[in-house]
This record gives C-alpha cells, structure tokens and sequence, in this order.
C-alpha cells in the first residue's frame, strides 16, 4: 500500500510541483489549500507524513501543526514545514508546535524526495493490539510505550492517572535517554540517533525538545550535564 503524503500550501505552484514530484515516486497524495483544510483532511486520511507551509490564510502552519499533534488519531504522522522561511525564530516555533523537519524552500526534486523518504523510513510500524511482548519502560511514574508511541503516568498502583502528549522527536527523544538511566548522551550522540545523518537541524534544536519535554513531563526526569 502506498504511504500517504498531505501537502498543505496556499500556492497553487507548490501543490502541483511538489505532487507530481512525489506521485513519480509512488506516494498517494493529497492536498490542501490552507491550515484549516488540512486539519480536516488529516483527521480523514491519516497521512504517514504531512509537507506544512508557515505563511497561509485562514490558519497558518504553526497553528495547524499545534492542532494536528493535539489529535490521537496522527500520533504517529510525521509533520515537516516545506517554507521559504529559514530563520531560527521560524525553527524554532516550529519545532515548538510538534513539527519533527523544516525543508527551506526552493527544494531540488531529488533532494525533497530523499528528505521525504529519510522522513519516512523514521517512522515506526504501528502498533498491532494484539502485540503480547510490547516494550515498555518504567521511569518514575511513567510508563514509556515504543509500538504505541505513548506516554502514561500512573500511580504506586499502576493505575494510569493521565497520558501525555509529546510530538513525534520529543517521545523519541524521551525513549532514548529514557532506555539508558543515568547515561549521559552527547549532542553528537542524540543528533545521530533521532535525526540521523542525511537531515540538518540546527544547534539550538534540542535544547527546544528538552524544554518541551521538561514542561510537559514536569519533575526532574532530564538533567544536562555541561560539558
């Protein structure tokens, strides 16, 4: 079955270009006109990966992607920003309202394409209910699901109190450090693992993660070592 691409862009140019360049390669493609309209194609759809322009009427992009990563239904859809705006500020609000890429436009078809499909191959097989050796790990009062890409916090009991919602690169952020305790990962390290090495995120792109991770988290579940 082919995996489904969402490209949600005001400009008419973009939705063609970048659809015929992605249907060449085999994707099922759909397209959206605004922020607004891309939510209630997402929610339809599902799509494996959503391309995200910042600037458009009605809704913009971080506004969309804030509300896409607050649905259950796409926790396990990648979202990446495909916009000619490329300042850190842009970057960073973006990785701040779940986004897990930012492509700077213009884009070279076989450089969209490759990014789109190391995009995907990070993407994790769905988890299947009746699964019966599913890893978890116990931090503290969370239990970490990998298949399900969840995050429950339960009390003394294992009664679950609440689930959090972390955006894609926040829960595998959270599942590495959380799968080694105590283990200090350099930036290189986490850089590698999460993003790996055919993508480019700026410097500043963890520290916004572990930021978000903290809030959501609450407690002293991540230290920084310096140095």
């Amino acid at each position: 079955m082919a995996q489904k691409i969402l490209i949600v862009d005001d400009e008419t140019d973009i939705l063609e270009f970048v659809g015929y360049s992605l249907r060449r390669e085999g994707y099922e493609v759909h397209t959206a006109e605004n922020g607004a309209i891309g939510l209630v194609k997402a929610n339809e759809i599902v799509p494996d990966l959503i391309l995200l322009d910042v600037m458009m009427p009605v809704m913009n992009g971080i506004e969309a992607c804030a509300a896409l990563r607050k649905n259950d239904r796409l926790s396990q859809t990648i979202i990446a920003f495909l916009t000619a705006k490329s300042d850190d500020i842009s970057e960073i609000e973006g990785f701040e309202a779940g986004a897990d890429d930012y492509i700077a436009k213009p884009i070279r078809p076989r450089l969209l394409i490759s990014r789109v499909q190391a995009l995907l191959r990070r993407r994790p097989t769905p988890y299947l209910a009746d699964e019966t050796q599913e890893e978890v790990i116990r931090l503290g009062d969370l239990l970490i699901y990998r298949e399900r890409v969840q995050v429950l916090r339960v009390n003394a009991t294992g009664e679950t109190l609440d689930s959090i919602v972390l955006a894609r690169k926040e829960f595998e952020l959270l599942h590495l450090l959380a799968s080694r305790p105590g283990k200090v990962f350099s930036r290189e390290e986490i850089f590698s693992v999460i993003w790996g090495s055919d993508v480019i995120v700026g410097e500043r792109t963890i520290d916004v993660h572990i930021r978000k991770i903290r809030e959501k988290l609450g407690g002293d579940y991540v230290k920084t070592v310096k140095g």
